[in-house]
């Protein structure tokens, strides 16, 4: 090879090491989806959902030329897909596909920007992982609409109204046997009742920050008030996308119904709990170290 190929092959090696020397990772975010509507709901879609759904709308020209204004939010798609233009021209994205970038908010970022781009009955199978320069959901989403959870009892949205075949239904059929029955609670945002074999539970997405989460709920349960009345105890928390995700213990032959007096009533103690600017007691510390204790964080 003579000196001159030597030095454009080189120079072209230097050239593509200085591109990808520019692309930098996406940077951590604690709270991946902090100041979008529904945060907590964005998190329980995210975390601790079944099969569910929400809305979202692009905001004016963020979305990709041709693509539908609006999209849905899931939980899981077939096959743990990240994305789905569906043949009816729904644009699907899953919160649950695995990816993982240290923002969550840009991750899913990526996912809907490229179900949406993609052909009207085309899955997204694989995305590029996301980077810096990646927006975030609270680029692209118009924050001025709610973000409401719809709660459903099996996948029979991933096809609406069109024919599987054989094969295909039998996929669908073993998908929804594998929900967890799951209420949505009408006294706090982003509770929800679980019945997990013969065991009960109600799991609530709390929206601040889970050092004061967990301070608040250490007041609490030093008190003797954490609970959802008789029968019922904390049995710990979640660490989830930068928030706490309590979870208790029910009677099992109670129905979600049964709990929305007590959990209105808890959520008033926990928000003086919260409001509370004294330092905590030392019974309150050894109740704080408890929960720490039993705290699990998801991914």
């Amino acid at each position: 090879m003579g000196k001159a190929s030597r030095r454009r092959k080189s120079g072209a090696t230097a050239d593509q090491s200085s591109r990808r020397a520019k692309v930098q990772p996406a940077p951590f975010a604690a709270r991946p989806f902090e100041g979008l509507p529904g945060e907590t709901d964005w998190v329980a879609l995210r975390e601790i959902l079944p099969a569910a759904t929400a809305t979202v709308r692009f905001k004016k020209g963020q979305a990709p030329e041709g693509a539908p204004a609006e999209a849905t939010v899931a939980t899981v798609l077939p096959l743990a897909w990240p994305g789905l233009h569906r043949a009816d021209g729904t644009v699907f994205i899953g919160t649950q596909s695995g990816s993982a970038s240290g923002d969550a908010s840009r991750d899913l970022a990526v996912s809907l920007l490229a179900a949406a781009s993609a052909d009207q009955g085309t899955p997204v199978t694989a995305v590029a992982p996301a980077t810096a320069e990646t927006p975030r959901l609270q680029d692209l989403l118009d924050t001025s609409d709610d973000f409401e959870v719809t709660v459903h009892e099996g996948f029979n949205f991933w096809v609406g109204d069109s024919e599987l075949d054989a094969e295909g239904q039998a996929s669908l059929e073993r998908a929804n046997e594998s929900i967890v029955p799951t209420t949505k609670m009408a006294a706090l945002p982003s509770a929800y009742w679980v019945r997990i074999g013969e065991r009960t539970h109600i799991r609530l997405v709390l929206g601040d920050d889970e050092d004061v989460a967990t301070d608040a709920l250490a007041r609490l349960h030093a008190a003797g008030d954490s609970g959802l009345g008789e029968g019922t105890r904390l049995l710990g928390a979640f660490r989830a996308c930068g928030l706490l995700v309590p979870v208790w213990d029910l009677d099992p032959d109670k129905d979600a119904d049964a709990y929305e007096d007590a959990l209105a009533a808890f959520g008033t103690r926990y928000a003086a709990a919260v409001a509370s600017d004294e330092p905590l007691t030392a019974d309150e510390r050894r109740a704080r170290s408890g929960l720490l204790s039993r705290q699990v964080t998801l991914r």
